[in-house]
């Protein structure tokens, strides 16, 4: 579904992709993994359109993106998790999720229920204000976010920083439940080792802006691929 061929992009003068190439595919998880600072979360900001390439390809669904406004491809159906979440500290909950509407059909202008199913705690909080929950709260809500847009693309940018054990374990679950539906791809960035091994279908790993190593799941049970992330 989501194909990343040879992209590069710099700010100004650095450099901070290096021929990155990709695939996001339904039913699966994709991690990518790597050091702070290598690059992972600018490849995220390039597939959602928050950082334009400049060079090589991006394709949704067969369709070219590289070029669409980040809007379009929320539209097209790609939901962003970013680092730090990003709620809207002032707004209620039921408000945050209410700005997920933005992309998505007047018809289909409600919460899913699934949200409240993965999320059981978002139910309870719908009055209170965003800024009042716990990180690990926030971060669920702001995956809640991106869930009311029904997406077909779930970028996923370090869900666990900074989280509570509980809550990393409810957004594992919640990762599995989704990949389970067979309909949507996920693409996870992610440091914590053991959370990444446990979800992913196929990896990357990044150094210095470039693709160092990829595989599949058998790949992640050594101890390779943990050392390429040892800080």
């Amino acid at each position: 579904m989501l194909n990343v061929q040879d992209v590069t992009l710099f700010y100004g003068a650095a450099q901070a992709l290096r021929g990155v190439s990709l695939e996001a595919k339904p039913g699966e998880v994709t991690c990518v993994l790597g050091r702070n600072g290598v690059g992972k979360s600018s490849l995220m900001r390039a597939i959602v359109g928050h950082r334009p390439i400049a060079g090589g390809s991006i394709t949704f669904g067969g369709r070219e993106i590289s070029r669409m406004k980040p809007y379009d491809r929320a539209r097209g159906g790609i939901a962003y998790v970013p680092q730090g979440r990003e709620i809207f500290p002032l707004l209620s909950v039921r408000e945050n999720l209410e700005t997920g509407y933005a992309p998505v059909r007047r018809g289909d202008r409600f919460v899913p229920d699934e949200v409240f199913e993965i999320f059981p705690v978002l139910k309870s909080m719908m009055g209170r204000r965003g800024g009042d929950l716990s990180g690990g709260q926030q971060q669920q809500l702001a995956i809640g976010r991106a869930l009311t847009t029904r997406p077909k693309l779930l970028v996923l940018d370090e869900p666990t920083e900074g989280i509570q054990p509980s809550i990393i374990k409810d957004i594992g679950r919640a990762i599995t439940f989704l990949r389970g539906r067979g309909d949507m791809a996920i693409l996870l960035v992610e440091q914590y080792f053991e959370f990444a091994r446990e979800l992913a279908d196929r990896f990357i790993v990044m150094e210095r802006g470039e693709l160092v190593a990829s595989g599949g799941k058998a790949e992640l049970a050594g101890n390779a691929i943990r050392d390429r992330m040892a800080i």
